[in-house]
């Protein structure tokens, strides 16, 4: 990354389709099982009980750190696909003339909107070398919020045909049902958790980039610090910080018309709230709060602890949320009953339901 005195206004410009190309992870694999393992915790009682025995948990945790794992396969169409939807530049949509506040929830929308204003406005964004571009994700800032906000509604899909599975299913539908959901409760997890640590809302993710009045860090291994270095060391844990943790709650979704909610929004605060932690974490840093060559610094304990936390909390509320907004499969319940009706007078079983 750059430093100040290399930089420039060229070079600042080409930070702003450079920028996107995040080589760190968001935690490491024992942060994110710590977001995943708090929010198990957080849930009520009432949740599917098929998801509190310990194999379960132990499979969310696991899956935790699977879209980090995608990450070991070099081949650039996977991390096309993969790596943009770890992050969200916030600070890098206003050259773009992008309202956080107002961005829409649609993904490929949101892409053209980028495509567009480089295309309406070449002489603000360098050209990219298509060598230098292998997996096509320099001129992207990240997806991070269409990441979590489409597992959402992926995770309260599986939720609607497995209550139609356990009312009129097999036992294997009914297990193979309670799969998907783990599975889609495990990699969410992986992306809510990206979202609480500030590095992955900011183009000031591996060092400070640009003017730099405050002389914040800017060695690019701050990134790898956050992301584990400083859980390790202070061997930080979900049963240590486990006290903090608030019972999950559904959160309010008012509807947005055409039978979709302001989901995106609620995401998008989310992650704001966590943008606006980037500058104390610096100023932590600075300070020598976040070091591992001093004695552990409640203040810097308490900030790394706090945002594993503001992680945990918005997954259990995501998951909750997930499971009481489920709606009624209508199209399998009509096609299970059918099943029964046919089995019961011994005829031809119905078609499956088409996709």
């Amino acid at each position: 990354m750059m430093t100040k005195s290399s930089f420039t206004r060229m070079a600042a410009v080409a930070v702003l389709s450079l920028a996107a190309r995040h080589q760190g992870w968001a935690w490491d694999y024992a942060g994110h099982r710590i977001v995943n393992q708090l929010a198990l915790a957080s849930l009520p009682t009432n949740f599917p009980s098929f998801t509190r025995t310990r194999s379960a948990h132990e499979r969310v945790a696991f899956l935790a750190g699977e879209p980090d794992r995608w990450r070991s396969l070099s081949d650039p169409v996977l991390r096309h696909c993969n790596a943009p939807d770890h992050f969200l530049d916030i600070d890098l949509l206003e050259p773009y003339r992008l309202d956080p506040t107002r961005l829409g929830s649609f993904r490929y929308e949101f892409t053209a909107q980028l495509a567009l204003a480089r295309a309406g406005h070449p002489q603000e964004y360098p050209p990219i070398d298509p060598h230098q571009d292998l997996d096509r994700t320099r001129a992207l800032i990240g997806f991070l919020p269409w990441a979590i906000t489409e597992y959402e509604l992926k995770l309260e899909s599986a939720f609607s045909y497995l209550k139609e599975y356990e009312s009129a299913g097999t036992a294997e539908e009914v297990a193979n049902a309670r799969e998907n959901v783990l599975y889609l409760m495990g990699l969410m997890g992986h992306y809510v958790g990206d979202g609480s640590q500030p590095l992955h809302t900011t183009k000031h993710h591996h060092g400070w980039v640009g003017k730099n009045p405050h002389h914040y860090a800017t060695n690019y291994s701050i990134h790898a610090w956050i992301d584990g270095g400083y859980i390790q060391e202070f061997g930080v844990t979900a049963e240590k910080i486990r006290g903090n943790l608030r019972p999950a709650r559904p959160l309010l979704l008012p509807q947005a018309g055409a039978g979709s909610t302001n989901l995106f929004q609620v995401v998008m605060a989310y992650l704001l709230e966590q943008h606006r932690q980037v500058e104390p974490l610096y100023r932590l840093e600075k300070a020598g709060k976040l070091s591992g060559h001093h004695e552990i610094s409640e203040e810097g304990f308490r900030f790394i602890t706090g945002q594993l936390l503001n992680g945990a909390q918005m997954l259990g509320d995501l998951w909750l949320t997930a499971w009481e907004q489920t709606t009624p499969d209508l199209v399998l319940r009509s096609f299970l009953a059918k099943r029964k009706t046919a089995a019961a007078n011994g005829t031809e079983p119905p078609a499956p339901p088409a996709p």
